[in-house]
């Protein structure tokens, strides 16, 4: 199964996913918009997880931030410290490109995933929502 579809599939929204490969990797590698870390699994099954992400501008801090769009890790891979490696790295690019603020959202019934950014000492912000147009294709 496409990741794409696997991480949807995960977030109960399989009838959103509109993407394909090709459109990722345009994003990524012809308009360069988009960027993205992978752990490769350890028995060579492919991807073990993945976080991709895209630069973004704070008028509060007056600086760029970086907004995680995506980290997934398969499930049969989970809890070996592959989703701790992908957001610590998300983070220390963050860091070392002198970004006001890193964000993401997660969703609210995921308690496994609000606790371990916690654990990394994320803010979960309850006050804030997101508000979404989709714009049909």
């Amino acid at each position: 199964m496409p990741w794409p579809l696997e991480l949807a599939e995960f977030e109960k929204i399989t009838h959103l996913v509109k993407s394909t490969p090709a459109d990722l990797e345009r994003a990524m590698f012809e308009e360069k918009v988009l960027e993205g870390l992978v752990v490769d699994a350890p028995d060579g099954q492919g991807l073990a997880g993945f976080a991709i992400f895209y630069r973004n501008f704070s008028s509060f801090t007056g600086k760029t931030g970086l907004w995680l769009e995506d980290l997934y890790v398969r499930p049969e891979y989970r809890g070996h410290g592959f989703g701790r490696e992908l957001l610590d790295h998300f983070l220390s690019l963050a860091k070392d490109r002198g970004c006001g603020r890193a964000e993401w959202s997660v969703l609210d019934w995921n308690t496994s995933a609000i606790e371990f950014y916690q654990s990394r000492q994320a803010d979960v912000m309850p006050d804030w929502r997101i508000c979404r147009v989709t714009f049909p294709a």
